[in-house]
């Protein structure tokens, strides 16, 4: 948080007051479409990914989130209402979870986390943005390519078909667009 904002000393404990530590299992889900998200995760260490399953019930990630990255599906979380999304582990993770009653409270106690959570929020919501011009303007390879200049990364740690679920295509032809890329 101080990375984003200058916090009074005395703050750390009171943040940490309203925060619980989560360690969970590669593959564990912290949400499951239906339920009601409670809670915002912060990664301390490991990786998350929201997705949601379609018509044709298959999973299509749409967000990852390694450490110092949040993840929540905002819109249950803001709302209380039902979830269409799943939050799951991708490996083996350590995460800060910080619930609705508790952020709000929070965010009462201590005023400068309100911009924080802005200026978090405005850097997740470019990012979003920047992936729906990727979507509009690179043809799958090139959105590889891209992902894999800017996160390089997740490209390492996340297993092939969740990152072909992200990036909108199967496994199989993920692994036509590496082969071409080592030739």
């Amino acid at each position: 948080m101080q990375k984003f904002v200058n916090l009074p000393e005395d703050a750390c404990p009171i943040i940490a007051d309203h925060f619980s530590l989560l360690v969970i299992k590669k593959k564990e889900n912290l949400l499951i479409n239906g339920q009601v998200c409670r809670a915002n995760y912060f990664v301390e260490q490991g990786c998350l990914r929201l997705y949601f399953t379609n018509d044709q019930g298959v999973e299509q990630t749409t967000q990852f989130a390694i450490e110092n990255w949040w993840l929540s599906d905002y819109s249950s979380y803001a709302t209380q209402q039902p979830s269409t999304f799943g939050i799951q582990a991708v490996e083996n993770s350590r995460i800060m979870a910080i619930s609705w009653q508790a952020q709000e409270t929070l965010l009462k106690q201590l005023p400068i986390l309100e911009k924080y959570f802005r200026l978090v929020y405005q850097k997740a919501y470019a990012a979003y943005q920047w992936r729906i011009k990727y979507i509009y303007d690179y043809s799958k390879e090139e959105m590889y390519h891209q992902f894999l200049k800017n996160y390089p990364e997740f490209v390492q740690r996340v297993p092939q078909y969740l990152l072909a679920s992200f990036l909108g295509f199967t496994p199989e032809y993920l692994s036509e667009i590496r082969k071409k890329s080592i030739s």
